[in-house]
C-alpha cells in the first residue's frame, strides 16, 4: 500500500470518527440521562461510556491496521470496559477548564485515552 493511500484511509477513518460524534451525546446530555433516571441513571451513563470507550478502540485499531498513526497507545497495558467512566471522570476532573456543556462526550474520552495511553 502506498503512503498517500494510507494517509487516505487514515483520514477516512478520522473523519467517520469526527462525523459520528456530529450525533453523539453531549456532555450536557449524558448529565441529564443520569439525572432523568434516578434509579438506573448511573448505570445508562456507564453502559453509554463503555460503548464509546469500545467504538474508540475499534477505531484506534482500524487506524493503525490501514498503516495510520494510532490516536492512542496501550503498548501492553490493559484497558478494559470498566475503566471507561474513571478514565472519562478523571479527564473531566483534570481538564475542566476544557469542556463545555456542547461538547460530544466522544472527544472527552478521546482525549482521556490519548493522555492516559500515549504514544511515544
Amino acid at each position: 500500500m502506498k503512503i498517500s493511500s494510507i494517509s487516505f484511509l487514515s483520514g477516512i477513518v478520522l473523519g467517520l470518527l469526527i462525523t459520528s460524534t456530529a450525533s453523539a451525546m453531549s456532555l450536557r446530555e449524558l448529565r441529564q440521562l443520569e439525572r432523568a433516571n434516578p434509579k438506573q441513571g448511573d448505570l445508562y451513563v456507564q453502559y453509554y461510556l463503555i460503548g464509546v470507550l469500545e467504538g474508540l478502540q475499534e477505531a484506534n485499531t482500524a487506524l493503525t491496521r490501514s498503516g495510520g498513526k494510532p490516536l492512542f497507545c496501550q503498548n501492553g497495558r490493559r484497558l478494559e470496559a470498566t475503566q471507561a467512566q474513571t478514565i472519562f471522570n478523571t479527564e473531566r476532573k483534570r481538564n475542566a477548564e476544557l469542556y463545555e456543556a456542547d461538547m460530544p462526550v466522544q472527544l472527552v474520552m478521546m482525549n482521556a485515552l490519548a493522555s492516559t495511553y500515549t504514544c511515544e
